[in-house]
């Protein structure tokens, strides 16, 4: 993993640029779509240089938590200057969440499930910090086939960072205790959403 946190703290200085409308739109479309109750407590791993952030600030509300994690400090860095107060920024690995079991209603994961290392483990753990009933969300404003062409193109660090067939991540969903696994893959964004024991 050292080769991909040198890879990203690199690009960090110009993540920002990376996004366009079009992937804004999208992905402010999915976070709309949740419909995140107010009051939520709400983690977003993976967060960059925090894309998602103004979207489940507004959704969870003043009364709510909202934590944003990285493993790359360049990212946080950028995120933390962006959006100084009303987040918890931490720099930590989602293969080994430093959080309590049963802490978060929702843990939304956007463009990132492809680079974790060991995608089992990273399930296991964004399951394990939800409360019971809460709900993980994986997401890319794009389809699994598109963004999987992508990265291979894309090739080095990334070249072989891929989003597995839809049969595997329901595996590993249900590995870890999840329920209700749902994945919709096209036309504009892939979404998995799946809950923590019974959906209350």
């Amino acid at each position: 993993m050292q080769d991909h946190l040198s890879w990203f703290n690199e690009k960090a200085s110009i993540w920002d640029t990376v996004a366009t409308e079009e992937t804004r739109r999208r992905l402010h479309e999915v976070i709309l779509s949740l419909g995140i109750a107010v009051n939520s407590t709400v983690l977003d791993v993976a967060t960059g240089t925090g894309l998602l952030i103004p979207w489940l600030r507004e959704a969870a509300g003043p009364g709510g938590r909202l934590v944003a994690i990285d493993f790359s400090p360049e990212m946080i860095v950028r995120a933390r200057a962006k959006f100084p107060d009303g987040v918890e920024f931490l720099v930590a690995d989602v293969h080994s969440i430093d959080f309590q079991d049963n802490t978060f209603d929702e843990v939304i994961c956007n463009s990132a499930f492809p680079h974790f290392a060991n995608k089992t483990q990273a399930m296991a753990e964004m399951a394990r910090v939800l409360k019971k009933g809460g709900r993980l969300t994986i997401c890319h404003p794009a389809t699994r086939e598109e963004l999987n062409e992508f990265h291979s193109k894309l090739g080095g660090t990334v070249g072989g960072d891929m989003l597995p067939p839809d049969y595997e991540m329901s595996a590993m969903a249900e590995a870890a205790g999840l329920i209700g696994t749902a994945i919709v893959d096209g036309p504009e964004y892939y979404v998995l959403t799946a809950w923590k024991g019974k959906r209350q």
